[in-house]
């Protein structure tokens, strides 16, 4: 299950949380063009419901209809990025004249096989639209979701919820991921890399131009993400090419790479909230090397690339942690993104937009600790020079058995998550209003890619099983929870503010009252201002990029 190279699950993790630990089985991955005319396109029309008729700027589609939500799936959002269109900006679909059924999930974007969500399937630009039955108004409030997947892996999750519930108009994405989004090379021309970001910009100017004729407002569009979901929020708040595309953003978990970047991640390239990313020339010899290793080295490298099959694109770049893997995340390659997302907020060249910004207290994407040899070795490894000041800070003693998981569980998740997001939201506070959380969870169901004999605490895109929730229905206690993050989630999306009714008074976090919602079960969330202190962020923040 495991992607080679690693050895804690956490590919598995943020994949099975994309999609709410459900069982991830690939539906049809033909990827076919909607049809243009015949009496196949027609009888597969005739299974759409009556009253899901949708025509788009590109054609007509229908959809499907049940437990109160109408569904529109494996809409094409852009033309298939095949052949030249491999590793360059994002174009709009062909038109076609026969009504597209849009009645299956279309094919996810090319990647392993880590959970039976394997793809080789290039045309997988594709949304999946959720509106409820019967809307309580006309212009719903719009939730696009970038999924998670540490820009690897993944697929949009089930919005029915959403949709049914908050009475809102939900969009999945699916985007180009690992090599097929993030590849740079000199020779795909200036600027290259950063595929994956212009497809979803493209999608959101696809919300612009459609979403009102499913029932939305294309004036109020809130995207929102888990992992690199959360990560893609931060992104495109800010990159240039998506002001004006979106109003608000929910950043789940998007800071979640090894504190100290790219020479000691073991699990992810750097590409989160906080990280220092690569530049572009960085990245260009990354693609050289890439290049290289595939055997198109020559003068018509673009050309050759492109011919390469899928499958040998996965397999040589793997899991991205290697000299010749190419880049498989976000670089700063100064015009989709001008600079690290985390510089802009500091410098404040971000996008009008309100955000909700947030991490799970427990969260962790690195090797567990298992034994007291486990816990010494590990801390040198991520924290090299540091690490005397690491065990003074956190000394195995103080924490109960299993304490060698247990204090590594604490002090990765407070220097790779916690500090830096309160960090991040000291630095947004300045320039944008902004709603600080951390969900406290600790007695979650525990997710299946979890270690369930271990106390896991709250996890790492805790709150994914509540958005998209699976068919067995939590206790009491957790259904509280659930219950206030559908309504605020769904409440913010609609007004702004995450202040609505069945859930809490939530401020904005601004310079003098940094004020955090912390979120907890059984209804028992409270506001605290002491989460600084109590994981020792004035130690983590001077090791944090950019605030040095």
């Amino acid at each position: 299950m495991k992607p080679k190279r690693l050895r804690n699950p956490v590919i598995t993790s943020v994949i099975a949380a994309a999609a709410t630990s459900v069982a991830l089985l690939l539906t049809s991955l033909t990827g076919a063009l909607p049809a243009a005319s015949g009496t196949t396109a027609q009888a597969a029309a005739d299974d759409c419901a009556d009253g899901t008729a949708v025509r788009t700027d590109t054609g007509p589609v229908c959809g499907v209809v049940a437990d109160g939500v109408k569904s529109w799936l494996g809409v094409p959002y852009a033309a298939a990025p095949v052949g030249n269109l491999r590793w360059a900006a994002p174009r709009k679909r062909p038109a076609w004249t026969a009504t597209y059924p849009a009645t299956t999930s279309g094919p996810n974007c090319p990647q392993s096989n880590a959970l039976g969500a394997g793809s080789v399937n290039e045309d997988c630009l594709n949304v999946n639209v959720r509106a409820p039955a019967s809307p309580r108004g006309k212009k719903l409030p719009v939730m696009v979701e970038f999924h998670g997947g540490g820009w690897l892996l993944g697929r949009p999750a089930d919005g029915s919820h959403l949709a049914r519930a908050g009475n809102v108009v939900q969009v999945g994405v699916n985007y180009r991921l690992g090599i097929f989004g993030f590849m740079a090379h000199e020779s795909l021309g200036p600027n290259s890399g950063n595929w994956a970001i212009q497809d979803q910009q493209e999608s959101l100017r696809w919300v612009k131009r459609n979403i009102a004729k499913f029932g939305g407002d294309p004036d109020n569009v809130t995207i929102y993400g888990a992992s690199a979901g959360g990560a893609s929020v931060c992104a495109n708040t800010a990159s240039p090419g998506s002001k004006g595309l979106f109003q608000k953003g929910i950043a789940q978990s998007g800071e979640y790479n090894s504190l100290r970047g790219g020479t000691v991640n073991t699990s992810w390239q750097p590409g989160d909230c906080k990280s220092e990313l690569p530049t572009l020339k960085q990245a260009e010899r990354t693609g050289a090397r890439f290049a290289q290793a595939l055997g198109c080295g020559s003068a018509a490298t673009a050309a050759c690339l492109r011919n390469v099959p899928v499958q040998t694109l996965l397999d040589r770049s793997g899991d991205g942690l290697g000299p010749d893997k190419g880049t498989i995340a976000p670089i700063a390659d100064g015009r989709t993104l001008p600079m690290s997302p985390a510089e802009a907020f500091k410098k404040g060249k971000v996008n009008d937009v309100t955000l909700m910004h947030g991490v799970d207290r427990d969260e962790t994407q690195l090797e567990n600790a298992d034994t007291p040899a486990d816990y010494q070795r590990l801390v040198r490894q991520q924290y090299g020079p540091h690490a005397a000041a690491v065990f003074d800070l956190y000394p195995i003693k103080r924490f109960p058995e299993p304490s060698a998981f247990i204090a590594y569980r604490t002090l990765v998740a407070d220097s790779n998550s916690v500090c830096p997001a309160l960090l991040n939201d000291q630095r947004l506070a300045k320039h944008l209003t902004v709603y600080a959380y951390q969900t406290d969870n600790a007695d979650a169901p525990p997710a299946s890619w979890l270690d369930k004999t271990k106390p896991n605490g709250s996890f790492h895109v805790g709150e994914n099983q509540f958005l998209a929730p699976g068919p067995v229905p939590p206790n009491p206690n957790q259904q509280a929870l659930g219950n206030q993050i559908t309504a605020q989630w769904t409440g913010f999306a609609r007004t702004g503010s995450p202040t609505v009714d069945g859930a809490p008074y939530w401020p904005k976090f601004t310079k003098r009252e940094q004020q955090v919602l912390s979120m907890a079960p059984a209804g028992d969330s409270e506001l605290t201002t002491e989460i600084g202190k109590q994981h020792h962020c004035g130690f983590w923040n001077a090791l944090t990029p950019f605030n040095h």
